[in-house]
């Protein structure tokens, strides 16, 4: 089979950054379905492992695909199935035509949606779901979170952009972030109540809302530019959940006053050390198929390639790395 390889340490734009590479077909383990993949989605995730990993490796973790062949202890998956999911960072990815996935972590793909737009969805669906209902401690119910109030610093990336979708059907109010006309427009359509401006002060244009804190903070994105902010604007014994790494150490002792409790959000931990709930994904995903297909939820796809070759690659993982993405990139094979 075909694979494309991202070389390790490499710059986006570097010659030679991601190439071609016949691959031997790859055999179902146990618990494993062999995928041919349809649509890939595209991830912060792909271009730190790209430029971090020690050794050339196969990216691309958001995947829908068809399976082709189960393994021995396979159960509720056969030849034929379409599925989605995001995959384990410690296997090879999906920018390949196939690809190996646990059972544990896929699930059904949305029956109404194109194969683009369900593409997008697994990783940061998986992320803001963990991160609201199992760090934040949020009820993952239809409106039964009402009166809660959630701040979400990144409102129109990936994960803001369905972590809003989410923290709205909850019942939750959303204050989300944003600074662009269209990044504003994004965020109220998919469900904020409220969009802040996070070039200024967050405190201050939280306040300018008539409101002074809310109970629990979703950090995507640059934590430490808004770490003041966030002390300011969360509640006494409020909630923060962090998902983007800091490049400098951080003085935690500013949220000591208010007993705040904090959580890191990695949406691989399960995979990575394959927890006794690592399950636990396939079926939050088979839930958010669910609400995918009912409309409570829509694809926060934005942009799709068509092709799976090193240019087209390459090109996702430049466009991601400026900065400014709004949603999803998704490939088509």
């Amino acid at each position: 089979m075909k694979a494309i390889v991202a070389k390790s340490g490499s710059e986006a734009q570097d010659d030679g950054a991601f190439f071609w590479e016949e691959q031997p077909m790859p055999e179902p383990g146990t618990l494993d379905l062999l995928v041919r993949v349809v649509a890939i989605g595209m991830n912060p995730v792909d271009t730190k492992v790209r430029r971090l990993f020690d050794k050339d490796s196969v990216l691309g973790w958001d995947t829908y695909g068809v399976v082709e062949k189960t393994g021995d202890g396979v159960t509720g998956f056969k030849a034929g199935d379409r599925v989605f999911y995001a995959g384990d960072i410690t296997r090879p990815g999906s920018n390949s035509e196939y690809h190996l996935v646990d059972q544990r972590i896929a699930a059904f793909a949305p029956k109404k949606l194109s194969p683009e737009d369900a593409a997008a969805m697994p990783l940061t669906s998986i992320t803001a779901w963990e991160g609201l209902f199992e760090r934040l401690g949020f009820v993952p119910e239809a409106g039964v979170n009402a009166g809660k109030r959630i701040l979400i610093i990144g409102g129109a990336g990936g994960v803001g952009s369905i972590a809003i979708q989410l923290a709205h059907w909850a019942g939750l109010e959303v204050f989300a972030t944003a600074s662009r006309a269209q990044t504003v427009t994004w965020c109220r359509s998919l469900g904020a109540d409220t969009v802040l401006n996070h070039r200024n002060s967050l405190f201050e244009e939280l306040k300018a809302t008539g409101t002074d804190s809310v109970d629990a903070i979703f950090c995507t994105t640059q934590m430490e530019r808004h770490w003041q902010a966030m002390a300011e604007c969360i509640r006494p014994q409020g909630r923060i959940v962090l998902i983007d790494d800091p490049v400098n150490a951080l003085d935690i002792t500013v949220f000591k006053l208010k007993s705040v409790t904090f959580s890191w959000e990695f949406m691989y931990t399960r995979s990575m050390f394959e927890t006794d709930d690592m399950a636990a994904q396939g079926k939050l995903l088979s839930i958010v198929a669910g609400l995918l297909d009912e409309g409570a939820l829509v694809t926060t796809r934005q942009k799709t390639v068509v092709g799976l070759t090193p240019e087209n690659i390459q090109a996702m993982h430049i466009k991601q790395e400026r900065g400014t993405m709004m949603g999803k990139q998704v490939l088509v094979l």
